[in-house]
């Protein structure tokens, strides 16, 4: 067994999920440079409805398996996490098979009446077997998790998307000549592929790596199947409400927008391309680097689990703190390069600039999502899931009345939903703070915040200077240097104002994990 601690497990998925993101970009610039704006359109209008369904599909479990199995290998009871997986698969199996059939079934309704825009029904139709290999690869996740592994997952994620290249490049080519609904079709397959290949390597390290765990004798008692299942659905159901109201959040988010911005006196065509931009090309780079503080809560869980169960309060405290500082750290060098290098960038993924405002001006307030992730983690963590189910919630609606009376709005359009998103992340980040506030009195230090924003002024006014020095040189030179700079100088910063602490880089470079 591979057993890494909080930072080595991170370090491996943060490394994952760079090579992931950046094969990921990839993906999207070849689909953004053969379907264009409205063939994109049509490829982001699907998922959210993807999304809301695999999280029905899995109702909170892989988090409740990491946690649970981390508990019991603390404890040596190995016949516990046999049954920890085996009623896992059950019962998320048993629902996407269910929730595939009515995916299916209600394609044409959602399509036609609730997205308005029927040229997605093949796209539905293309990626509904992905429920249930996303369901069983989710437990296993959770399971390696658990048992602070973070290896398997990690070489999934990046097979998972060299995959998805190879195929969409193929599906793509092979099915533009019938239309944009049919091209896009093409590339959810290729998402059904990936995801398919990904569970076959998972599964191989489970039958592969675990074999004195996996043949340990079950105790067939009744009522240890039951207690496993009830603290199964006690951890999982607050879970999946989170992840639901999430989910039904960006479910809903593209069928209001539909019909907020032909409200607000725009066409189907123009709203769905405007929206293509916005989830197409902006969303993923300011989400990227959430592959940072994804990695970070999924090492943060049992990391926190283990320390509470042995009631270590100062180790929990610590790693909410480590997770936050680590978070920011990446998020800001992202939002400086956002606001100094939009156009290019944009321009060199996409071959567009004309979404570049949307991506100045919603960069600084998701440096608040760059931590939302960790400190939901660990409300997850420490059995507060319904805490942060409740913060969640409320953030939803707030997000979802904002787009309503504003995108309705012709001065405001598109504009409403940005300002809808940025206020649902601002929400629900803030409730998340206050809430480990009270649970348990954590606290973010003043001493980082003040840090962060001094020095991410300092190096945005460096940064102004750095570019218009460097602006004569070819695009791919100009911003390759930039952000090499950059990043320096940041890196720099980070250390003389002790952002990231000296025993942290003396574990990575020394191996002392």
């Amino acid at each position: 067994m591979s057993k890494q601690t909080f930072i080595k497990g991170a370090l491996i998925l943060i490394v994952a999920g760079m090579i992931s993101r950046l094969l990921g970009f990839i993906n999207r610039m070849v689909l953004a440079r053969i379907l264009g704006d409205e063939g994109v359109g049509i490829y982001m209008l699907t998922l959210p409805a993807l999304f809301f369904v695999i999280t029905l599909s899995q109702i909170g479990i892989p988090v409740a398996v990491s946690k649970l199995v981390a508990e019991a290998h603390t404890n040596q009871q190995y016949h516990r996490i046999r049954q920890i997986v085996t009623t896992s698969l059950i019962i998320t199996v048993s629902l996407s098979i269910i929730l595939t059939g009515l995916l299916i079934t209600l394609a044409p309704y959602i399509t036609t009446y609730l997205i308005l825009d029927d040229r997605t029904y093949l796209s539905f139709i293309a990626i509904s077997p992905i429920i249930v290999i996303v369901a069983i690869s989710a437990v296993l996740r959770g399971y390696f998790q658990g048992l602070q592994n973070m290896k398997p997952q990690a070489i999934a994620q990046v097979i998972e998307q060299i995959v998805r290249i190879g195929f969409v490049i193929l599906f793509v080519q092979l099915t533009i000549p019938y239309g944009l609904a049919a091209a896009s079709a093409g590339a959810m397959a290729s998402v059904v592929i990936g995801e398919f290949v990904s569970l076959l390597y998972m599964y191989w390290c489970y039958k592969r790596e675990q074999p004195a765990l996996l043949t340990k004798s079950i105790p067939k008692a009744q009522s240890a199947i039951q207690d496993v299942y009830k603290r199964l659905l006690n951890i999982a159901l607050p879970t999946a409400g989170t992840k639901l109201i999430g989910s039904a959040t960006y479910f809903l988010e593209p069928i209001f927008v539909s019909h907020t911005l032909l409200i607000a006196g725009y066409t189907i065509s123009e709203s769905t391309s405007l929206y293509g931009q916005l989830t197409g090309y902006i969303m993923p780079l300011l989400l990227l680097p959430t592959f940072i503080t994804h990695s970070l809560s999924v090492a943060l869980i049992p990391s926190i689990s283990e320390a509470n169960a042995n009631q270590h309060q100062q180790t929990v405290h610590y790693r909410i703190r480590q997770a936050i500082r680590l978070s920011f750290a990446s998020g800001g060098v992202a939002t400086i390069i956002f606001l100094l290098l939009a156009p290019t960038i944009l321009n060199l993924i996409y071959n567009t600039e004309s979404s570049s405002s949307m991506l100045t001006f919603m960069a600084p307030f998701f440096l608040l999502l760059y931590i939302q992730a960790p400190l939901q983690a660990a409300l997850q963590a420490l059995e507060f899931a319904k805490q942060a189910m409740i913060n969640s919630l409320i953030g939803a609606a707030v997000k979802l009345i904002t787009l309503w009376l504003l995108a309705t709005k012709p001065s405001f359009g598109i504009d409403g939903v940005m300002l809808s998103i940025i206020a649902g992340v601002i929400v629900v980040t803030l409730l998340h703070i206050v809430s480990l506030a009270k649970l348990i009195h954590f606290t973010i230090p003043m001493s980082l915040v003040v840090k962060m924003i001094s020095l991410m002024t300092v190096l945005y006014v460096i940064g102004e200077q750095l570019t218009n020095w460097l602006h004569y040189l070819p695009s791919i030179l100009y911003v390759s240097c930039s952000i090499a700079i950059i990043t320096m100088l940041y890196v720099v910063g980070l250390w003389l104002l002790k952002i990231l602490s000296k025993d942290e880089w003396n574990q990575l470079r020394t191996g002392r994990f």
